[in-house]
C-alpha cells in the first residue's frame, strides 16, 4: 500500500490550496485518516483527522480555515486550506489506518504515511 499526495506548492498570504491524498495498492478498507504537518525546527503536529465511525477533528491553528474530507471509493482523502498564512508553511503528511487484503483475507489494520508534501506560504 503507498499513500501518494499531491496539490502542494507555493501560495501567497491569504490563498488557498487543496491537497489530496490517494490510496493504491491492496486496499480492503480505510479507516481513520489524517493530516499532520512538520514545519521547519519543529514536531510533526496534527492538523486534521476523521476518526473511524467519527466527525472531522481539527487543531486549533486551522479550525475554520481547513476542511479535511474523504472519498471512500477512490480510497481519496482532502484538505482544502484557506486563508492561509506563512505559518502555515511546513511539509504536509498523510496518514491512514488501513485494512489491507491478501489472498481473499482481510489483514489486520494498520497506519500508512504520505511521502510528505511542501506547502510554502508567502507574506
Amino acid at each position: 500500500v503507498q499513500l501518494v499526495e499531491s496539490g502542494g506548492g507555493l501560495v501567497q498570504f491569504g490563498g488557498s490550496l487543496t491537497l489530496s491524498c490517494a490510496a493504491s495498492g491492496t486496499v480492503f478498507e480505510m479507516k481513520s485518516v489524517g493530516w499532520f504537518r512538520q514545519g521547519p525546527g519543529s514536531q510533526r503536529q496534527l492538523v486534521a483527522e476523521i476518526p473511524d465511525g467519527g466527525g472531522p477533528i481539527y487543531a486549533d491553528s486551522v479550525k475554520g480555515r481547513f476542511t479535511i474530507s474523504r472519498d471512500n471509493a477512490k480510497n481519496t482523502m482532502y484538505l482544502q486550506m484557506s486563508s492561509l498564512t506563512p505559518e502555515d508553511t511546513a511539509v504536509y503528511y498523510c496518514k491512514a489506518e488501513i485494512h489491507r487484503y491478501h489472498s481473499m483475507l482481510v489483514l489486520p489494520s494498520e497506519d500508512y504515511w504520505g511521502q510528505g508534501i511542501q506547502v510554502t506560504v508567502s507574506s
